[in-house]
Parts: structure tokens; sequence; C-alpha cells
């Protein structure tokens, strides 16, 4: 079941791609939320917007999730139990368009963090209040690259997965539901700020926001522990599980 109108979501990464479009969705549907992003004008233009659309009050977190005190500052944002958070999207991210061998290890670093510290130190915050509580959901964007042999963020995606089959079956019975949501190629900034040439995959592997973050809710309010979106794409991630791992690998990135 959905979550009634009127309670607070929280989205990492909110003001591009497919947090932008959580919001979006979820203001619509009618919760206030918590806004975290790292550019502060750009989540102030992007709250305002939602609360003249949807009627909605809305919270922002300038945060840099790749540092200690950004994360610290959501942190104690959902933990506060005087204003309970029902719903966490974690969300935010990025990709390195090259190999590991040719990235800076800070920098593999910092995606690291982003893509699975982050989030697990989030989750376990929203955990705590939400298994006092009894109710409760937690959306972790995740990636059909959790399930192919892609470097480091299929690495890091597939981490989310598994974290996310093992919460629900564990915190489900206790209200509070985990869904990992996996899309395929989408069309966000996600790829654009990695410079990367779209041109390598053909139209038909891309994916719209809209569908992906509808897609994902729906799952969430089923209680599913994983979801990807689009038929196509669990077709193809079914075909995947039996084809030799050289076969899987994608089309190759390349820079724009």
């Amino acid at each position: 079941m959905g979550m009634p109108t009127g309670t607070t979501a929280l989205i990492t990464g909110a003001t591009a791609g497919l947090g932008a479009e959580f919001a979006r969705q979820l203001a619509e549907q009618g919760h206030h939320l918590v806004l975290v992003a790292r550019d502060g004008e750009r989540l102030a233009a992007s709250a305002a917007e939602l609360e003249n659309l949807y009627s909605i009050s809305t919270e922002v977190i300038v945060a840099d999730l790749t540092d200690d005190g950004g994360v610290a500052a959501v942190v104690e944002r959902l933990s506060d139990e005087a204003r309970p958070v029902e719903i966490l999207v974690n969300n935010a991210g990025f990709g390195l368009l090259k190999s590991f061998e040719e990235n800076d290890i800070e920098e593999e670093k910092r995606h690291l963090k982003l893509l699975v510290e982050t989030p697990m130190v989030l989750s376990h915050a929203a955990l705590r209040a939400m298994l006092q509580r009894g109710s409760g959901k937690i959306i972790n964007v995740a990636s059909v690259a959790a399930f192919l042999p892609r470097g480091t963020y299929s690495a890091a995606k597939g981490w989310l997965v598994g974290f996310s089959r093992w919460a629900n079956l564990a915190y489900s019975p206790q209200g509070v539901t985990v869904t990992a949501v996996c899309p395929g190629l989408t069309h966000t900034e996600f790829h654009d700020r990695m410079e990367m040439d779209k041109s390598v995959a053909p139209q038909w592997m891309w994916l719209h926001p809209d569908r992906v973050v509808r897609e994902g809710l729906a799952a969430s309010d089923h209680g599913k522990a994983v979801w990807i979106p689009s038929k196509r794409y669990r077709f193809m991630m079914a075909a995947a599980q039996v084809l030799p791992a050289r076969l899987t690998t994608g089309p190759p990135r390349r820079a724009r």
C-alpha cells in the first residue's frame, strides 16, 4: 500500500534526472519533501516550483554526500522524531567514463562512498526511526548494471541490490519495505555529466524518467525487493543470467 498523503519523503540527488522525477511524482501524490543535493540555488528553485505546482511543503538540505559532514546533516534530519520521514529515496550518484585502471583512485573512492557507503548510512538512520514507528519505505536507485560485469559501478550497484533484497526480507514483517529500482539506460543528465557518447546504445534501449519512477513507486507500494522497469529490460536481464559473461558487458563507453 502507498503511504497516506501528507507524509514526508526525503530524496537525495533531488535536482536532476530520476531524483527530480521522484520529487515531482511524490509531490503530485501529496507528500511533503526534503530535497537533498549539492547545488543550493538549483535546490531552492526546485523546491519553490514543486510547492507552487502541488501545494506541498518542502525543505532543502545543501549537502555533498561524498563528504562525512554532508552525510551527517542528512542523518540528523532522518533521525528527527518530531518530523518523521516516511519515505527515503537513495538516488544520488555518478558514473565514471574511464576503465578502473585509468581512473584516479581518489575518484574511485568517492564513487564507492556515494554509491554504497552513503545509502548504507542513510538507510541505517531511516530504518531506526521507521522501525520504531512500524512503517516506512526505502527506495534504493540501483541499475541493471548490478546484474552485468560493468566495472566498479556494477559492483557498487550489485551491493545495493543485495542489501535491498536482504533488508526487505528482514524488515517488511515490521512494516518497513526496502526496494531496489534497477533501470536500464535512461534519458537524464547522468550520462551527460560523464561526457559519454550516448549514441553507442540504440534508441530502443533508452527509457524515460517518468516511466522508471512510476514503476519504481508502484513496486515499492507492492513491497517488492527488486524491480527492473520495462519488460524489455526484464527480458534482457533474465537472458543475461544464462549467457556467457563476455556477451553481457554491454556497449563500450566512449567520450562524446
